[in-house]
This record gives structure tokens, sequence and C-alpha cells, in this order.
């Protein structure tokens, strides 16, 4: 016996006009560290599936993603939920998250607990923060009491539930009254179980908010910066000719480098460098020498290919060294001008790229002057 797979939705309510944050702009659509707030809330949720947007009648417009589905909100918060879970409940939903599109700093691990929580059979769930500081009882501006923590959470978003329940207790709750959907949960009987929250996921309200959450955000994105590494090694033989060409240069020489293309060794071993960092195989899988298209081809083809790869995956090259292993000749005098040239190549600062050379002692093949080998390794940082 088999039972469907739990689909989530995220449902993020943005039909608000939020003016309190300043800027004459719904603070939604306002930029943030280089994105709109929408945009890094959006992000946030991506990885877990469809996404609702429950949007201004007058905002239905603004530009989102494809692949980002749109409903108009009502008048009232509760009426722009249960617009949001209509779409969801047609789009298949089991369970939903619902989300303030005003907390774009909202973590992972905090995404995750609630949906481990319903999956482990939770009805609701919510991220929490308990309460430390004291709390007063203020009247005419005056301190006239203490009002006991204990067991007081401040309550954060996303919210999550299975989508029939939270579905009817919207239908059963007066809509302009719920400070949030857990409390609409809780008056309809739903047990809602505390799942960890987190400092950093702020409500962007006032317009100090702002430079808080392009901390945040700015802090995150250094924290989950991806460093990729990658090796590279490359042979060929010598063969009868004038000149070899070692990392995009013409180097004269007694002998050529036999090879299905230019043999460009050096350059061969730096491309292989930046696939293995991708993961992507070698020369061999993107140019195969069975092709003849390739036969003779300058090897900047395949530097530029894997450069260009590194980008679409959003990576960039961040430095490049390459040791050439001979005899002969002397690449010394030409390490400048290959440096130069691979620089031209990879669109990268000369400053970030090493070419050097080694004997191997006069021992192996290398050694007896039958061919050049080269070994490389490139690092690659994520945009």
């Amino acid at each position: 016996m088999t039972t469907d797979a739990p689909k989530f939705i995220t449902i993020l309510v943005a039909a608000g006009r939020g003016l309190r944050a300043g800027g004459g702009t719904p603070k939604q659509w306002r930029p943030l560290a280089g994105k709109r707030v929408a945009d890094w809330t959006i992000q946030a949720f991506d990885p877990l599936g469809q996404i609702v947007t429950v949007l201004h009648p007058d905002d239905l417009a603004i530009p989102l993603p494809d692949h980002i589905h749109r409903v108009p909100g009502g008048a009232t918060r509760g009426l722009s939920v249960k617009a949001g879970l209509t779409k969801a409940w047609e789009l298949g939903a089991t369970h939903v998250l619902i989300h303030d599109i005003a907390r774009p700093c909202v973590s992972q691990d905090v995404i995750y607990g609630v949906r481990r929580a319903l999956l482990d059979g939770a009805e609701a769930a919510a991220p929490g923060i308990p309460v430390t500081d004291a709390l007063w009882q203020v009247t005419d501006g005056q301190i006239t009491g203490t009002q006991d923590r204990s067991g007081l959470y401040r309550a954060q978003t996303p919210q999550g539930f299975a989508i029939g329940p939270i579905a009817a207790a919207h239908d059963g709750h007066p809509d302009d009254h719920a400070a949030d959907d857990v409390e609409v949960a809780r008056g309809s009987g739903l047990h809602v179980t505390l799942t960890p929250g987190d400092e950093r996921n702020i409500k962007i309200t006032h317009p100090a908010d702002f430079a808080r959450a392009e901390q945040i955000l700015t802090e995150n994105q250094e924290a989950a910066m991806d460093i990729r590494l990658g090796n590279g090694y490359d042979v060929h033989a010598f063969e009868d000719g004038d000149h070899v060409v070692l990392c995009g240069v013409k180097v004269p020489h007694t002998q050529a480098l036999k090879g299905h293309s230019d043999a460009d060794v050096g350059m061969h071993a730096i491309t292989d460098a930046i696939y293995g960092a991708l993961a992507e195989g070698d020369i061999g899988r993107h140019f195969p020498p069975s092709d003849p298209q390739w036969k003779g081809a300058a090897s900047d083809i395949f530097l530029a290919h894997a450069v260009k790869l590194a980008a679409e995956k959003g990576f960039t090259v961040s430095n490049v060294d390459c040791t050439i292993v001979c005899e002969h000749p002397k690449v010394g005098p030409h390490a400048e001008a290959m440096r130069v040239a691979l620089a031209g190549i990879m669109g990268i600062d000369r400053a970030r790229i090493s070419v050097k050379a080694t004997t191997s002692e006069r021992l192996g093949f290398t050694g007896r002057s039958e061919g050049i080998a080269a070994i490389a390794t490139a690092a690659l940082l994520s945009e």
C-alpha cells in the first residue's frame, strides 16, 4: 500500500502596504542588499517547491519570476491568506507554509524545522523565540507592574499547517481580528507545535530595520559562499616540429607536441581543473577526440568553454596555478606572456594566475625529454 508524498506550497503574504517602514513604497518592493525585500524571501523558499504570492491588486503586474504564482489579496490579512489557501489547494498542496514576505532573513534551519514537525505528524507548527527581557505594564507613561515572562515566546513565521485543517479554521474565524495564523488554528482547536526560531528572522517594520536586515543578509551570504577546488593533469609526447604551444603562447623548440588539438598541455590541465571543480568531467567529455571538428583546434576554445560553464553555474574563477614539467624548452622567459594570454581567455586579472616550471631531475618520460606534463589547480568562488 502506498500513499502520495506530501506536497508543500509556500504562501507569501504580500498584500499589505507596509508604509510604516518609510520610503513611500510598500516595504516588500523596496531595495535591500542589491535585491528587493520580496526577492530575498522568494529565494529562501524556492528550494521547497511552488510559491504562491498574495498581492495587493495594484501590485499584480510587478515583475516576479515566471514560476511564482500570483493571486490578489483581500481587504484584511485573513482574507488574503484565504486567497492563498484556495490557490494552494488548486495546486494540490497537502501542507502549506504561510510566511510574511517582509521577513527576508529567514534561514533554512527555521524553514525546515517547521517542515520536519509537520512531516513528523504535527497538524500545525510555528517557530518562536523565548522572551528573555523583563516585561513591564505601563499606564500613562508610568511603569505600573511587571508581567511574568515564563512560557512566553515571540512569534515568527513561516507557520506551517496541513492544508485541510487550516483552511477550515480560516473559514470559521473572523478575518479581521487574528494576530496570525496560529491564533486562527488554535481558535479551531488545532494543536500547534513550537519549533526553533531565530533572532535574525526579523520582520521589517520600521526604517531602521532595513539596515539590520542588510547586515544579516550580507553576513549570511559570506557564510554561505561556495568555494570549489579542482585539479587537472595532462601530458603530451613530442613529435617532429619546430615549436610547442604552452598556455596559449607559441614557444620555439626543436620538436612539437603531439595531440588531437594543438596539444597545449598547460591549458588542458587548467581547463580540466576548472571542469573538476564543477564536477563536470574533463575535456574529453565536452570535446571528444573522436570528433574531427576538434582536430588541430586551439585550446583556448576549451578553456573559454570551461570558464563560461562556471559562470552559468554561478561561479567565477578566483585563481589558477599551473606547473609545467619538462627539461626543455625553458618556460621561464615566456611565463609572463602565458599569464597574459590566460588572463585574456579567462577574463581575470593576471595577478590571479601563476605559471611556473620544474624538471623531473631527468627521471621518467619528461626527464628523458619524451614529452611535457602539466599540473594545474583552480579555485572557483560562488558569485
